[in-house]
């Protein structure tokens, strides 16, 4: 359902008016890659002001000094204890408590099989790529329902659909976030406040280089750019859209997942798969890469 039909508390809000009317977005993960290429691709709508959110306060300030429109930042670690009531106090205190767009980007990825990486691995990715969004969402749906008409967009995966071995804890907490977002989705749009979800593939940022796909002809094509994702996330934001696969061809394999399992099972435990293995940042550096 598109947020701006008549039948929703949008009743009357041009898409146009409603963006004019956005005001402040957020943007977790913002320092580098789909963050950073989202913050820039909302700052060109009028009437946006920003607030970015990642570990590095460099490369947050350099970001917010060459955006065209009002930015701010807060330098924090989402997994912190006291991290959403900081984002939050920076809101009252620098925009007045007005949030009309969320959009929960942060997370990382460390490969491993269970038998090597067990529990731990599972705990850290749950930790950051569910834990810390579901927190921070608390903490700012307050102010999202004030701000109504606003809009949330979870980034998941498409590891949320489709897993592959050594990526299990990855898409557990991916899988989870899918299972929340759509659920979420149900409770606010009574409320006013639209929640839309982004499923990227192979996408090249720091954090997941794809450097082994894109040395190899057969699978560059299966890599996209930040681009588009920031794309996707307007789109599934003021855009209105339940949900975007990027690039778009990904939303075959989840639905083969459904309609065949066996098959997917089948190609994903052959030797085709190896050739889809990637290493991550924040395996190189083994901690996690909230950018």
């Amino acid at each position: 359902m598109h947020p701006f039909s008549s039948d929703t508390p949008w009743e009357g809000v041009t898409e146009v008016e409603y963006v004019a009317r956005m005001g402040v977005a957020l943007v977790t993960g913002a320092s580098t890659g789909i963050g950073k290429a989202t913050a820039i691709r909302l700052a060109r709508e009028p009437g946006t002001e920003l607030v970015l959110v990642a570990r590095r306060e460099e490369l947050l300030r350099e970001l917010a000094d060459s955006l065209p429109c009002r930015a701010t930042y807060v330098a924090v670690d989402l997994t912190d204890d006291d991290a959403p009531q900081r984002v939050r106090a920076h809101f009252e205190a620098e925009h007045d408590g007005a949030l009309q767009l969320l959009v929960n980007n942060a997370g990382a990825a460390w490969r491993g099989s269970f038998a090597e990486v067990g529990y731990a691995n599972v705990h850290r990715h749950m930790e950051l790529n569910f834990d810390a969004v579901v927190r921070l969402t608390e903490a700012l749906l307050p102010l999202l329902r004030a701000s109504a008409p606003s809009a949330l967009v979870n980034v998941a995966s498409t590891a949320g659909r489709v897993a592959r071995a050594r990526t299990g804890s990855y898409s557990a907490s991916k899988f989870a976030l899918i299972g929340w977002t759509d659920a979420l989705h149900a409770e606010e749009a009574p409320n006013g406040v639209h929640v839309g979800m982004v499923l990227p593939g192979f996408i090249r940022t720091e954090g997941f280089p794809a450097t082994e796909l894109r040395e190899k002809a057969l699978t560059r094509w299966v890599v996209s750019e930040p681009e588009k994702v920031a794309e996707a996330i307007y789109e599934c934001g003021p855009g209105g859209r339940a949900e975007r696969y990027v690039p778009r061809p990904y939303g075959v394999f989840a639905a083969l997942r459904i309609l065949s399992p066996w098959l997917v099972r089948r190609v994903l435990g052959g030797g085709a798969a190896s050739s889809l293995t990637t290493s991550t940042a924040a395996e190189r550096e083994q901690t996690p890469d909230q950018s």
